[in-house]
């Protein structure tokens, strides 16, 4: 007898598939999950030992063309003005995010409406609200209720990490200048919580947490997703999804941890392989249907491309504030200048979060230091001593409205595929006026902030490449199939039985840190799947 088909696949690890897997399954659904990438070993992180800085980056690299993992896909980014970076694995890019954990602002998904440009989203906060709350119990967030920027609600299950002596600082000065500040949400463990172990204030957390103290999909979901019941299938290259007559997807072509060609059939399939991953994979599996790769009836596969230009000022104190370790999370946010105001020449804002500097090899580095600022050579003992613990840093989260000549496609150079032949990434990105101008503004003001906590001298870093961690909007989501790729819960308009649930489906980016919303997202899709299983159309 044959093995039954699975209700669902589910393509992708991270951030939105563990969410969804976990729904799913204690739905009663029968779920399989395939990840190119395997489980993350804390390990070789090093975060407990004197040599972190010097040993992180070299299995943990943000960089997937630096990191070249078997697992991880080449992504030419020639033609753009930030580098995308992701990690490849059980957890996804949340295994190597700083845990920074913000909700979407209510003005974030009626953009067009308030303020004229891009497009609204077709559902609200409102909507999204219940289902933040949900997975932030399920992640274990710390925080605090109250913050006047948000409507009122429940807050985070876990009290916010410490402010320190640095958060207290720029929160006093805050206060003074009558600016809006708050203790930052993060999702890192300040008490023991379920899986989570309390945070050790090692400032590692970028690089994986070997103290288990980091929320993250590989701890918070999948032992009990796994448990279960749900199958999850590791070092799993998918090559492409494979469709039937009747024109719905029932399944994919996957290349195993041998290499070995096999096909997983399903009645439904679920996308969760980020702003590139998917993307690439629609294309890939391009058919007489859709030459132009599955589910771009509109065009907009790849389309609309937004990565998060990210920049920071530093500031320098006579006073150590303790600052050289803590976590690499939010001490306090900003969201002082985050709605639009014409007066300032551009439209939308940022998010601000206020973060220690690094240990002694992040003082020789030029970011965010500035060029001017390197110190190998003379002085670099002095140089350490100055700023080592010394410091504090606000790093910016900028808005970047969605433009359709930003986008991802298919490599054509030969030499740029992956492990088993597939062919790469390419971005076309650069960044637009309104972004350049509010990248100014952002980092006059911090600097204002910092002054006013005390800094003797405020450095504002250089813009550098590095810093496409959030890969957002290239399947983008609306009501119309002509101007939209899925619908409100995420299901192609093209085909009725195939889902995507990541980030690719924002229609605008926020400036807020993306993971709340992506998991609350993929939660409000899992949800209705659930709710309307009977009328669902499925592959048989």
């Amino acid at each position: 007898m044959a093995d039954a088909i699975p209700d669902v696949l589910v393509i992708g690890a991270g951030a939105s598939g563990s969410v969804a897997v976990k729904h799913l399954v204690e739905a009663g659904f029968d779920v399989v999950c395939l990840e190119q990438g395997g489980w993350p070993d804390y390990s070789k992180a090093r975060a407990a030992h004197p040599d972190y800085e010097l040993t992180a980056a070299r299995d943990w690299a943000w960089d997937p063309n630096l990191r070249r993992s078997p697992a991880d896909y080449p992504i030419n980014d020639e033609e753009s003005d930030i580098t995308a970076l992701n990690w490849n694995g059980v957890g996804g890019g949340t295994v190597m995010y700083a845990a920074h954990w913000q909700r979407n602002m209510p003005s974030d998904f009626r953009v067009r409406t308030l303020d004229g440009v891009a497009d609204d989203w077709p559902i609200t906060y409102e909507d999204l609200e219940p289902y933040y709350v949900k997975v932030e119990r399920d992640w274990g967030v710390s925080g605090l209720a109250g913050d006047t920027a948000f409507p009122p609600g429940e807050g985070p299950p876990m009290p916010p990490v410490p402010l320190g002596e640095m958060g207290k600082r720029v929160a006093r000065a805050h206060n003074e200048l009558g600016w809006h500040w708050w203790p930052g949400p993060n999702a890192i463990a300040t008490q023991p919580y379920g899986r989570l172990r309390p945070c050790v204030q090692r400032a590692t957390c970028l690089r994986g947490c070997a103290d288990g103290a980091k929320a993250t999909p590989d701890i918070m979901y999948w032992p009990d997703a796994i448990n279960k019941g749900a199958k999850l299938y590791t070092h799993a290259r998918v090559k492409r999804l494979l469709m039937n007559d009747e024109g719905l997807v029932e399944g994919a072509l996957f290349v195993d941890k041998e290499g070995n060609e096999a096909v997983q059939k399903a009645k439904v399939t679920i996308l969760c392989a980020n702003g590139i991953g998917t993307p690439r994979l629609l294309l890939l599996s391009a058919n007489d249907q859709f030459p132009e790769g599955l589910a771009n009836s509109s065009g907009l596969v790849g389309k609309r491309l937004m990565m998060h230009p990210f920049g920071t000022v530093v500031g320098l104190f006579e006073d150590d504030l303790g600052s050289t370790q803590g976590i690499w999370g939010q001490h306090i946010h900003c969201l002082e200048f985050y709605e639009t105001d014409e007066s300032r020449g551009f439209v939308r804002g940022a998010k601000w979060g206020l973060q220690p500097t690094g240990g002694p090899l992040a003082m020789t580095q030029a970011y965010p230091w500035g060029e001017e600022n390197a110190i190998w050579g003379e002085g670099f003992q002095e140089q350490v001593k100055r700023r080592l613990g010394h410091s504090a840093m606000w790093g910016f989260i900028f808005e970047d409205l969605p433009e359709e000549h930003n986008r991802v496609e298919l490599d054509p150079d030969p030499n740029n595929v992956d492990s088993d032949g597939l062919p790469g990434a390419k971005l076309f990105y650069k960044m637009s006026e309104n972004s350049l101008r509010m990248i100014d503004f952002h980092q006059k003001r911090a600097q204002e902030s910092l002054e006013a906590a005390g800094a003797y001298e405020t450095v504002v870093a250089p813009q550098i490449r590095a810093t496409g961690w959030h890969l957002l909007g290239t399947c983008k989501m609306g009501d119309d199939p002509e101007t939209s790729v899925v619908d409100r819960y995420g299901r192609c308009h093209d085909i009725p039985n195939l889902y995507i649930y990541d980030g690719s489906v924002w229609p605008t980016s926020s400036g807020m840190n993306p993971t709340a919303t992506i998991a609350a997202f993929a939660l409000w899709g899992a949800d209705h799947l659930v709710k309307q299983r009977r009328e669902q159309p499925v592959a048989a």
